[in-house]
């Protein structure tokens, strides 16, 4: 119903209610009742394998749909801490309402990948955003699609499959999926059924680390394996989705063919840490007015020195990608560890997980 109100009073509402959100309101009543917060409750959980989880989600009203190959962010609360991933659906794209499948896997050093395989349970409800990004299918599809996946990267490409199955897609496609063990692929039946399903398409696995079938590819990825798996490779419109090493050798492999502009990806993976730039001078001090901090600029990124100081400031991917942890810097200079850009503007809103100081700079956390 809330949907339905019109804006001016909704900001009535807001402001007589202040000064929590309305919606901190209302999720003592139920959590999934919410004015503008999009969450989505947990209806169905899935082990497929020893180190995943599968989560079947049922999104609040604010949930507007997806496209196959984007992702969402995720968050959680451990410990008192709000925690934020990117992690992006595995079934086929839908519209307003549908479902949300997100298939996690659980690394040693991953906190919130951990704490979802162990302690998710059906009924739970997590912070949700709408779906971003461009690692998409283009419109129309092409004539042949070819996607190659690592690891937990296939959960992406394994959306488009299945969107292009919804669609009857007559197109040509390769699929070539690398896992290190056949217990490491976490959609294995599905894939299978797909395969039968289309013998026309090329789908097939290479394990990085036992044998495979006899005469079948096996360690990481080469061109000889597109050579084999999917011999008119070099006419396709290319997918690519897994560990950086995966991404580089095949979009380096197409490079080299001179079909640069073919090769989509999508990758979460960060530097756990920006090292400072050995040119750029370290000096100054870092302020975090909200906190009433202060801390010597020692070159790293405003969000790791934010943590060092004890501060526990919200973010997602740690790459740039999300803008979960933009905040507003009051004074400075600060560069992008990413561009080189240089940032003086003061009251604006930045990146802190992408931004280090140079100089003293005053930012609102």
């Amino acid at each position: 119903m809330f949907d339905r109100l019109p804006k001016v009073l909704g900001s009535v509402i807001e402001a007589t209610l202040a000064p929590h959100p309305v919606d901190r309101y209302l999720e003592l009543v139920d959590p999934m009742i919410t004015w503008s917060d999009l969450r989505a409750r947990i209806v169905d959980i899935e082990r497929r394998t020893p180190r995943t989880i599968t989560l079947i989600l049922t999104p609040t009203r604010q949930w507007t749909g997806f496209t196959a190959g984007q992702y969402v962010q995720l968050s959680v609360v451990i410990d008192g801490v709000r925690q934020t991933r990117c992690f992006s659906p595995a079934n086929a794209e839908g519209g307003r309402g549908g479902r949300i499948e997100l298939t996690i896997t659980s690394h040693d050093g991953g906190l919130v990948s951990r704490h979802l395989r162990e302690n998710a349970r059906v009924g739970d409800v997590l912070g949700l955003t709408p779906a971003v990004g461009d690692f998409c299918m283009p419109t129309p599809r092409p004539a042949r699609m070819l996607f190659v996946s690592g690891g937990s990267g296939v959960t992406p490409v394994l959306s488009m499959l299945r969107t292009l199955v919804a669609e009857r897609h007559r197109g040509a496609v390769d699929f070539v999926h690398y896992a290190a063990t056949p217990n490491d692929v976490v959609y294995a039946a599905e894939v299978d059924d797909i395969a039968r399903a289309h013998p026309e398409w090329n789908i097939r696995t290479v394990y990085t680390r036992r044998d495979g079938e006899i005469g079948h590819p096996r360690g990481h990825f080469v061109p000889a394996h597109l050579d084999e798996l999917a011999p008119d490779h070099r006419s396709a419109e290319v997918f690519v989705c897994g560990p950086a090493g995966l991404m580089a050798a095949v979009t380096d492999y197409f490079t080299d063919l001179g079909r640069a502009e073919a090769v989509h990806s999508e990758a979460f993976t960060a530097p756990a840490t920006f090292a400072p730039d050995p040119d750029q001078p370290v000096s100054g001090e870092l302020t975090f007015t909200g906190a009433r901090t202060t801390a010597a600029n020692d070159g790293r990124t405003i969000l790791e020195q934010a943590e060092s100081a004890g501060l526990t400031p919200e973010f997602g991917c740690r790459m740039g990608i999300c803008f979960s942890c933009t905040a507003p810097k009051k004074s400075g200079c600060t560069r992008n560890v990413l561009t080189g850009e240089l940032d003086t503007d003061s009251d604006t809103h930045i990146q802190i997980c992408v931004s280090a100081p140079v100089g003293d700079v005053e930012i609102d956390l």
